[in-house]
């Protein structure tokens, strides 16, 4: 009865689901077509109607695709549960590598498997998206070449971090018996706080260059600014951002005193000076408002409820059936449990994500105010207006749309904060 009854609660919360993907997404696309012919009075005098006309096509162009690309996602996710994909696969690995391997090796073979046909089967979305809409709109920079070099790099990162923390999360599963969840939630923690330490240092560097800052004058300045806010920064740098796309962007990363600056060479060549520390004031805001250690410790919490939660299902055999696999009685089901339970969280997760988007505009916004007070709020203004255009990100997105997805608020609500607070100054 509960295997039934799961299976039903899948399906609709599934088919539920979609439709709201696909209802939000027609209406974006029919809101953004509806405002193309005209710029927005608000922009009037700032972005000229070609700009925002290509704003308008490129997001049709990214919706029209993105209703495919979500219609095939949830196709493959049917088959690989409730269509028995997952079992298959499931028992073909086990029939290959356990008997001569054992248990552990025929697991990592599983996700490793799962991993790669997962990956081919995105490829040609991927493919069209990078080398046909990117290129389309004149964002795309990547080559054929760069692009086969940094999937090899992709697979090498992921098979040499991946698998060692897979293996390592699997054994906790086998030999620690009910609270095994705990200590595999505090592994997960300990692994994905060394990969905040080592990714500006060891992981970024493989596919990106990083050069310091050279630019003396605007280094002084971001320095005063950095000093002026009480932080500390290990180094600027500047990426070759512009190898791969004509987006442009700035981060910080790294933990404590380590942290890093980091400029993509395109947004340096698109802002000026004062544009540039109000773009890193807004950036300095997050950490002032302690966003990132919110957003860190909510991951842990979020994390801890998963892995609790993956303990119990993980014992229940109807968990596995009602999913579409037969769980095994003579090998270990933990790499199946992790499939499943990481295939069916994001269909339940999505209800919940407006809530962490509204939460995520609220952070945007006190950053941008704290930009203003340490910076030029008009700078700050002129930079988002230059990111919109140089981006092709639509001024006129449909305002529920916005409300579910949109991590940042949308550019007039966005610009009249700040101008809100420039005037308070």
């Amino acid at each position: 009865m509960q295997s039934s009854a799961l299976t039903l609660l899948f399906a609709a919360a599934l088919m539920a689901s979609l439709l709201v993907k696909f209802w939000l997404a027609t209406r974006q696309m029919r809101h953004v077509a509806t405002h193309r012919d005209v710029v927005p009075a608000a922009f009037a005098q700032t972005i000229t109607l070609a700009a925002h006309q290509k704003a308008a096509d490129y997001t049709l162009a990214k919706g029209r695709f993105g209703l495919l690309t979500t219609a095939f996602g949830y196709i493959v996710l049917l088959g690989w549960t409730l269509l028995g994909g997952l079992d298959s696969l499931n028992v073909a690995v086990r029939d290959a590598v356990e008997p001569r391997f054992g248990g552990m090796a025929y697991q990592l073979a599983l996700l490793a498997a799962f991993t790669l046909i997962g990956g081919l089967l995105d490829l040609p979305f991927e493919l069209y998206s990078t080398f046909r809409i990117e290129q389309q709109f004149g964002f795309n920079r990547m080559t054929w070449k760069l692009y086969v070099a940094d999937m090899l790099k992709g697979l090498f990162v992921g098979a040499l971090i991946g698998l060692p923390i897979a293996a390592l999360i699997l054994w906790i599963m086998g030999a620690t018996g009910s609270l095994w969840w705990l200590w595999a939630w505090g592994a997960w923690m300990v692994f994905n706080l060394a990969i905040l330490v080592l990714y500006p240092t060891v992981i970024a560097p493989m596919f990106n260059k990083f050069q310091p800052l050279a630019d003396e004058s605007l280094k002084a300045r971001v320095q005063t600014l950095i000093a002026r806010c009480g932080f500390q920064a290990k180094g600027l740098f500047v990426m070759d951002g512009s190898k791969r796309s004509a987006h442009a962007n700035a981060y910080f990363t790294g933990m404590g005193a380590a942290k890093r600056v980091v400029f993509f060479d395109t947004l340096l060549s698109k802002l000026t000076p004062g544009e540039v520390e109000a773009v890193l004031a807004h950036e300095l805001g997050h950490f002032k408002h302690k966003h990132v250690t919110k957003r860190i410790v909510s991951m842990f919490a979020m994390s801890l409820a998963g892995f609790a939660l993956l303990g119990w299902l993980s014992g229940e055999a109807w968990f596995y059936t009602s999913l579409g696999v037969q769980p095994s009685l003579a090998a270990p089901n933990d790499a199946v449990a992790l499939l499943l339970f990481l295939m069916v969280v994001p269909v339940v997760g999505f209800f919940i994500s407006p809530l962490f988007a509204q939460l995520s505009r609220k952070h945007e916004f006190q950053a941008d105010a704290y930009a203003c007070e340490q910076s030029s709020g008009q700078d700050l203004a002129a930079a988002l207006l230059k990111l919109h255009e140089d981006n092709a990100a639509t001024l006129t997105p449909d305002p529920l749309y916005v409300r579910f997805y949109y991590s940042h608020p949308a550019a007039l609500e966005r610009l009249s904060a700040i101008q809100l607070q420039t005037s308070r100054a």
